[in-house]
């Protein structure tokens, strides 16, 4: 599976997901500009020691990352606003979970898009803002796993 976070600002919450990403064997994808740089101290702290077990690519932009993914790769764009639930989806092992910035999430642009693929996260509460990045990419990511059985690897 793929993790791929557009833009992230926020160090601690790209270290979780690097964290996420070494303990269930995903690859993290950073698409630029990043709110950080790679050697910030929150960003390490969050993800521990967990980075040496990492598989992360650096992407200079969308369209980049874009153009190298495998046809037969489903790409899912996880935002507020989407006209399907996340958990009615049918994952694929080799699938890409896009996740915006966390301050604007992704360009209305890039979701206008991809409808067919545009996943949300239900909110019960409609005085809750946002959910954290961190937490919504674990979300997700372990309902994917879930359905494809996690990989053969899970205890």
């Amino acid at each position: 599976m793929n993790i791929v976070l557009v833009e992230p600002e926020i160090p601690p919450n790209t270290g979780n997901i690097a964290r996420l990403c070494a303990a269930t064997r995903s690859v993290l994808h950073l698409v630029e500009p990043l709110g950080f740089d790679l050697d910030d101290r929150q960003l390490q702290r969050a993800g521990m020691d967990y980075w040496q077990f990492v598989t992360w690519k650096r992407w200079r932009d969308w369209p980049t990352l874009e153009a190298s993914i495998p046809s037969h790769s489903r790409v899912w764009f996880i935002e507020q606003g989407g006209s399907r639930r996340y958990s009615d989806a049918v994952f694929n092992p080799d699938d890409y979970l896009v996740f915006g910035r966390e301050t604007t999430g992704l360009p209305r642009e890039l979701l206008g898009q991809h409808r067919d693929s545009w996943l949300y996260l239900p909110m019960p509460n409609p005085e809750a803002r946002s959910l954290n990045l961190s937490n919504c990419a674990a979300i997700v990511l372990y309902e994917a796993l879930r359905q494809t059985g996690f990989g053969g690897r899970a205890r």
